[in-house]
């Protein structure tokens, strides 16, 4: 192992054994190398003839580029789009949305937080905490209704044992109860990682107040009871929240600096709360209340990020923290949360005040994000996708043998009843 990873591990276990115990023996090797990258910051900062070093190309001492594409970025400076964007991102954007964070997470005053590391996306996100603190065998544990791309990410790429508890109880509420039987039936293992999606993909549900702390009630206890617990929230679909009863922040807040057994770390980004998806801008935030505990999680994660991506598009990070420092830039968000409300609600209005409907489907409680899910009787949700799409011209996705996800965020609120019309014609077909 190299030398400097070992620095890095022993600092970790003098400040917090519990959180290199979480590590994956390839988190345990992980380091920031002290290249040509370190080399590179150093002569920017002291290199005051000539800085021979990083390899980029430069003309009249600004970053070379060709006329017909800066002719369409000319609102930006060429230093904040051709050069390359440090593996961690750019801080000024790092600094930008630690600030936002902060101020939509009221519960995060007085916790310790690190400075959110860019990634490339919240896939790329969650596959940085797969890397780092997964090994062959350790249990995933997720609701039955997860999004597919996890088995990828932690499962094939990682071996992860995914263990499945049901979402909701016989109420239609977050089962709390399921959620710690899982994690103790992994008591034994020792550690496991925990990834809490809200709003879920595929079923738009966010839990309310009560059923958040249950959560974090149960996930403390197990703590408690000596396991080594990575909490991954998955905060794709943050802040679009439709309905007065769920929680309105991301349950990384209750979670942050909660037990030194316990550690949250938080994956969100730009792509769907601002509404950027081809930009690929995401972040990955650890807490803790050990200042060096973050800075050696930082690090390692910076050699993930070197030894992989190298770093991520600086165009797509110039691009967001702009928007995000603009006056106009909560006013337009705002609009756009708007027209996605309205047709959640919309759907739930449908869905509610036609009684033929419950013939063929019933529907999983939603109140946030970008999707609903039907619950079908009697038929396959993959047969009536398929026959949807090949009779109607109606894509949907089917999640398993009876569960059909519809995304009304890319329907026109005037469109879905129609939509709905469809799907009922088409499962009734199948009947």
């Amino acid at each position: 192992m190299d030398q400097a990873a070992n620095v890095l591990n022993n600092d970790l276990i003098a400040e917090n054994q519990h959180v290199y115990d979480m590590l994956s023996d390839l988190g345990k090797s992980l380091y920031y190398p002290k290249g040509i990258l370190s080399q590179s910051a150093e002569a920017k900062k002291s290199a005051y003839q000539y800085n021979a070093t990083i390899g980029i190309a430069t003309e009249g001492n600004r970053p070379m580029y060709l006329p017909l594409i800066q002719d369409t970025l000319s609102a930006y400076e060429p230093e904040d789009l051709y050069t390359y964007a440090p593996p961690a991102g750019k801080s000024e954007l790092r600094s930008a949305w630690k600030d936002k964070m902060m101020k939509e997470n009221p519960s995060l005053q007085g916790k310790t937080i690190g400075e959110p590391i860019v990634t490339n996306a919240l896939t790329h996100g969650l596959s940085i905490v797969a890397d780092l603190f997964v090994d062959q065998n350790d249990p995933l544990i997720v609701p039955d209704k997860y999004w597919g791309n996890y088995k990828l990410v932690f499962g094939v790429r990682r071996g992860a044992r995914i263990e499945t508890y049901p979402l909701f109880d016989e109420n239609q509420r977050f089962h709390a109860e399921a959620l710690r039987q899982a994690i103790l039936k992994e008591k034994d293992h020792g550690k496991a990682v925990i990834l809490l999606n809200f709003p879920n993909n595929p079923t738009g549900y966010t839990p309310t107040e009560k059923e958040a702390e249950s959560i974090v009630s149960v996930i403390e206890e197990c703590a408690n009871l000596g396991m080594n617990l990575v909490v991954v929230t998955d905060d794709a679909y943050f802040h679009l929240f439709y309905e007065d009863s769920s929680i309105k922040e991301s349950i990384f807040a209750k979670l942050a600096s909660l037990h030194d057994r316990i550690l949250a770390v938080k994956i969100d980004g730009a792509t769907k709360e601002e509404f950027v998806w081809g930009f690929r801008v995401g972040f990955i935030t650890y807490a803790s209340s050990s200042p060096k505990v973050l800075k050696v999680l930082e690090e390692k994660t910076k050699g993930i990020i070197r030894g992989t991506i190298s770093s991520a598009s600086h165009p797509s990070q110039t691009f967001v923290l702009k928007a995000i420092q603009s006056p106009q830039f909560d006013e337009q968000k705002n609009i756009k949360y708007q027209i996605m409300k309205k047709r959640a609600n919309k759907v739930k209005e449908i869905l509610l005040n036609n009684e033929k409907y419950n013939e063929v489907w019933t529907f999983y409680p939603f109140n946030s994000g970008y999707f609903m899910c039907l619950k079908l009787k009697n038929i396959n949700a993959e047969k009536l996708r398929v026959h949807l799409l090949e009779n109607y011209g109606v894509g949907t996705v089917s999640i398993n043998s009876t569960d059909l996800r519809i995304a009304f965020s890319c329907v026109e609120e005037d469109q879905l009843e129609h939509l709905f019309e469809l799907i009922y014609k088409a499962a009734k077909d199948l009947i």
